[in-house]
């Protein structure tokens, strides 16, 4: 083990990974401790289903990570430990009942030839858009990737006005903060096209009436136009593994089943170690990180802290509040699905089912008044269409993940299911409502019962079961609208990832840039630190 590490790092998601790998090319000793059983946070592979079917059980698509500062930073040293991707040329698509729909790939000619097909001009729209968005990459990725409280953001600000004159910056800021919804409607005739980005809205944890949820919306069209939506061969785990080899090789150390209980101070009234549940303690000589929620650093690590917490803590402490929840259905496949509505659909990545920018925006605004969708938007994955280690040979997988479920349950929006009196999910309401969704698939897929080997299903209450920090299934580290977003993540007054108190780092989906597997807020306070 690690003796007297530079810092110490509690959780292993990606953002405390790419924290330790960066601070390890430093020449820093890392520490990371995580409570479970195993590393990863969201990334999490697992037989769950039947022998020889390789599921992530929760994240899958690496497309942030591949495109992020920090893959470009440690990708090479991650490869040289194994780390393999594999692509699908048709990234995303959409699916509607009736069998309309879109299909996304990685080269513009097809896309402008595709989408002209579903309506003319939506191809050209497209192109416009895209190229527009490109010349404002840099500007885009420099916010969304960098410590906006900063000299170097500010200088980025001042170069763009200086450029684009101040009226033409405000104009800029005002067009990123549409909401999807006008954006897309303005945009695009055809309602395949619009049902195609729409769901993608739910993956920033947004909806189609958020505020900068069309900016997100070009942005991941943008990267996976660019990217696609990879995953890492043989499953996530993988990903884990070159990272643990990585940090190891530079000196650092991992332990798993560490849960840690608080921080300890030293003589200097600065951060000096922590000590875990079971009584070990550790000391630090630089720093502790921690990639948590805020409750768990200001309400558990800092318990018993000499001083109390400042006023603007307690306060936005008590104004945090979690988005929607998550679902994830899984299924083993005697042979790959056949799409009703054309093969094509088999190759894609990820396909969403949903009837259309409406259905996304009925089934999202249901799932924040804590109703059961009746008719949820469906993100389904087919990981084994291009990564054939997934499953034995001839036969298949599906990952489902559903961004639009209560965390808490007032009520069924169709009127079939009975919820509990305590609104809090029970095996039977998740199987329950797991038959609507395979419904759903049923409706798509050939024989699609015969073709089932097995099904496992998970709640949200099931996904804070294995992540504490998926608080109620809420995999976003809180709700992502704009006053909980950008400079004020977590808390309205800006602090990019220092707290209050001295040497204790706070870092995850929680802050600033906010969720996603780019490894963002690890990255940026890595590359920050001495």
């Amino acid at each position: 083990m690690t003796t007297n590490p530079d810092y110490i790092i509690i959780g292993s998601g990606i953002n405390a990974l790419v924290a330790a790998a960066m601070l390890g090319k430093k020449g820093k000793k890392v520490l990371v401790l995580e409570r479970n059983d195993r590393i990863g946070g969201c990334l999490r592979t697992e037989e769950i289903t039947a022998p020889g079917f390789i599921h992530d059980v929760m994240a899958t698509t690496m497309v942030l990570f591949m495109t992020s500062p920090a893959f470009a930073a440690l990708g090479k040293d991650l490869e040289a430990r194994g780390l393999e991707f594999c692509h699908s040329a048709t990234p995303t698509g959409v699916l509607r009942p009736d069998g309309s729909h879109a299909i996304l790939a990685m080269k513009r000619a097809d896309n402008i030839a595709h989408f002209e097909g579903l309506a003319a001009g939506d191809g050209q729209a497209f192109d416009r858009e895209m190229n527009r968005f490109g010349g404002n990459a840099g500007f885009v990725f420099g916010l969304l990737g960098g410590n906006l409280w900063s000299v170097a953001t500010a200088k980025l600000v001042a170069k763009e006005a200086w450029k684009r004159g101040l009226k033409g910056l405000a104009a800029f800021f005002g067009e990123a903060l549409a909401p999807a919804r006008g954006y897309l409607e303005t945009t695009y005739a055809s309602e395949e096209v619009k049902a195609l980005w729409a769901p993608w809205a739910l993956h920033c944890g947004l909806g189609p009436e958020s505020s900068y949820s069309a900016e997100m919306t070009k942005v991941i069209g943008f990267a996976i136009e660019l990217a696609g939506c990879p995953i890492v061969k043989g499953g996530a785990e993988n990903l884990l593994k070159a990272f643990e080899r990585l940090i190891r090789d530079q000196g650092g150390d991992v332990i798993t089943g560490a849960d840690v209980d608080r921080v300890f101070p030293g003589a200097d009234g600065k951060v000096s170690g922590v000590k875990l549940t079971d009584g070990r303690t550790y000391k630090s000589g630089s720093g502790v990180i921690a990639s948590m929620t805020p409750d768990q650093i200001y309400t558990r690590l800092l318990k018993d802290w000499p001083s109390s917490l400042p006023s603007d803590v307690s306060e936005g402490l008590s104004r945090y509040r979690y988005g929607k929840g998550n679902m994830q259905i899984h299924y083993a496949l005697k042979a790959p699905p056949r799409w009703k509505a054309g093969d094509a659909l088999g190759k894609v990545a990820l396909l969403h089912l949903t009837p259309g920018l409406d259905g996304v925006s009925r089934s999202a605004n249901e799932a924040e008044r804590g109703m059961l969708p009746a008719e949820p938007t469906v993100c389904v994955g087919q990981p084994a269409s291009f990564d054939p280690t997934r499953a034995p040979e001839g036969q298949s997988i599906l990952w489902l993940q559903l961004p639009d479920t209560p965390r808490y349950i007032k009520g069924d929006a169709a009127g079939q299911l009975e919820v509990p009196a305590d609104g809090k999910w029970t095996e039977t309401l998740r199987e329950a409502f797991a038959d609507r969704i395979e419904a759903m698939l049923r409706h798509h897929i050939e024989d699609f019962d015969e073709a089932v080997i097995a099904r496992r299903v998970y709640s949200p209450a099931d996904l804070e079961t294995m992540n504490m920090n998926l608080v109620g299934g809420d995999p976003y580290g809180g709700f992502c609208g704009l006053d909980q977003f950008f400079l004020w993540r977590p808390f309205k007054k800006p602090s990019n990832h220092a707290t209050h108190v001295p040497g204790l780092h706070h870092i995850g989906a929680s802050t600033h840039p906010g969720p996603g597997l780019g490894g963002g807020s690890g990255f940026l306070l890595a590359s920050s630190l001495k």
